[in-house]
């Protein structure tokens, strides 16, 4: 280390040598590079350390990261499995068998049920992923259009009915995903009591009722017709306030950028 042989050396040269080594060694002791230093962390300031300190964030997103098998995705996957057994059971021996028409009450039941828990657990418990995202608005219409287009092809529905609320909720959800550059249309209060209703309606013309209930269910859907038009006009109208604003935006941001 010193350059000088140990063979030509003498007690005084082997002193020197002695000396500088062991001031290297202090040196290297005390540099941040030293085992002491890793430690205590100490390590922050060096490269190295801020590899490591960006690897261990990128680590624990990958840890976060929630699972696709998640119960508020699992509650997702459901609804969607429950589609085609509430058509078989809807449609079963003519569509017109009390028993039947029950047992598809229970399923559009569980259905809508899931609709009111996945969403909030995804929220509140960080379980949001992009199948989710993408299933979960699918499976909402799958299964209030599968059970509207039953009613109607069943006589129970008039088909106008039927085409007001699925173009609502077909209209709506392309215009979300055309001002999305914008922003995000947020859900109303409006727009949830509007599916409640409908969720009501749909549930009680499943039912093979009769009387008064009969009666009461036509006001019911009446209700969230006109729920289903007001609310859709409303999202036009945030819709368009929202892309004047976006356009606002961008126009000033150029402006900006250019003087």
């Amino acid at each position: 280390m010193t350059g000088v042989p140990a063979s030509a050396a003498g007690g005084a040269s082997q002193a020197g040598a002695a000396g500088k080594a062991s001031a290297v060694g202090s040196s290297k002791a005390g540099s941040p590079k030293a085992g002491g230093s890793k430690a205590g962390g100490a390590e922050a300031g060096v490269p190295g350390g801020a590899k490591s300190a960006r690897g261990g964030k990128i680590a624990a997103a990958a840890v976060n990261q929630a699972s696709v098998w998640n119960i508020a995705n699992l509650l997702t996957m459901l609804r969607l499995v429950l589609v085609p057994a509430f058509v078989a059971l809807m449609l079963a021996d003519g569509g017109y068998d009390p028993a039947w028409r029950s047992l598809a009450w229970a399923a559009f039941a569980i259905a809508m049920i899931t609709d009111l828990f996945d969403g909030h657990l995804a929220r509140a418990y960080d379980l949001v992923t992009d199948f989710g995202k993408i299933a979960d608005p699918i499976a909402d219409k799958a299964i209030m259009g599968a059970a509207l287009i039953c009613l109607s092809a069943l006589g129970d529905l008039p088909w106008w009915v039927t085409g007001v609320i699925l173009g609502r909720e077909l209209g709506i959800t392309l215009l979300r995903f055309i001002v999305i550059r914008y922003g995000v249309i947020p859900a109303s209060r409006g727009g949830k009591l509007k599916t409640l209703t409908q969720g009501v309606a749909v549930g009680m013309y499943i039912l093979a009722l009769t009387g008064w209930l009969a009666t009461l269910r036509w006001w019911v859907m009446a209700a969230a017709v006109v729920l289903t038009v007001v609310t859709g006009l409303d999202y036009v109208r945030q819709a368009i306030v929202l892309r004047r604003q976006g356009i606002a935006e961008r126009k000033a941001a150029l402006e900006e950028r250019e003087a």
